[in-house]
């Protein structure tokens, strides 16, 4: 699925909720792979978002588009069911939220979801081993977590590079997704380091042409 294809994944945290199923049919129209949702507890990060009942509401509203979501929230495992349920294709936690990390993969493998480890900019690497083998995607944070439209924190490029080279050094298809930060601007640089799936949030949903933006977007990746 998608394997070898750079993917954009505009992030519903920006878009108008007021009216979001129209707002993510545009965008997929304008080209976008993944639709990303930012899951907030108001705990672990000091934001509020959305849970699994806006996924299912966007389910129901006859969106088919594969459902990216980013689990911002402690504790995990009773969400990441409800995600599951609610028709999330993905699902991505933080490793510092659940008490044990393998017990989390296994269970949101379970529901039939692809699964993701997140990494936040101060969480090195080495938080991978031993479960790099059990995951579908990798989640480098380029901004710290809690709030959309922050600065691309410059030092994730060498991440990028650093997390391309263990992908590499295993036999299944990891997907390495970059989220924070990601413009006209950064997802240049993001691309030529090695990630596949770029998360734009305010920089899609706050321009005045989606299909503008994502093609602009797709000349600087390819």
């Amino acid at each position: 699925m998608m394997n070898s294809k750079l993917l954009i994944a505009p992030s519903i945290l920006s878009a108008n909720f007021a009216r979001l199923g129209e707002e993510i049919n545009s965008a997929m129209k304008a080209g976008a792979d993944w639709v990303h949702f930012d899951v907030m507890d108001n705990h672990y990060v000091p934001n509020l978002t959305i849970g699994p009942m806006v996924c299912k509401s966007l389910r129901d509203d006859g969106i088919k588009d594969f459902i990216d979501v980013h689990l911002m929230i402690q504790p995990v495992n009773d969400l990441a069911k409800s995600f599951a349920e609610a028709g999330a294709d993905l699902i991505s936690f933080h490793p510092e939220a659940v008490e044990n990390i393998h017990e989390t993969i296994e269970l949101i493998k379970s529901f039939g979801c692809k699964v993701g480890i997140a990494i936040n900019p101060d969480t090195p690497l080495t938080v991978l081993e031993g479960i790099i083998q059990d995951i579908d995607l990798i989640l480098l944070m380029s901004v710290y977590p809690g709030f959309g439209g922050q600065t691309f924190i410059e030092s994730t490029i060498e991440k990028i590079h650093a997390a391309k080279k263990l992908i590499e050094s295993q036999s299944h298809h990891i997907f390495l997704e970059v989220d924070g930060g990601i413009n006209h601007e950064t997802i240049g640089k993001v691309a030529a380091a090695g990630a596949n799936v770029f998360v734009a949030g305010s920089a899609i949903f706050g321009s005045a042409d989606y299909a503008e933006t994502i093609q602009d977007f797709r000349q600087k990746i390819s």
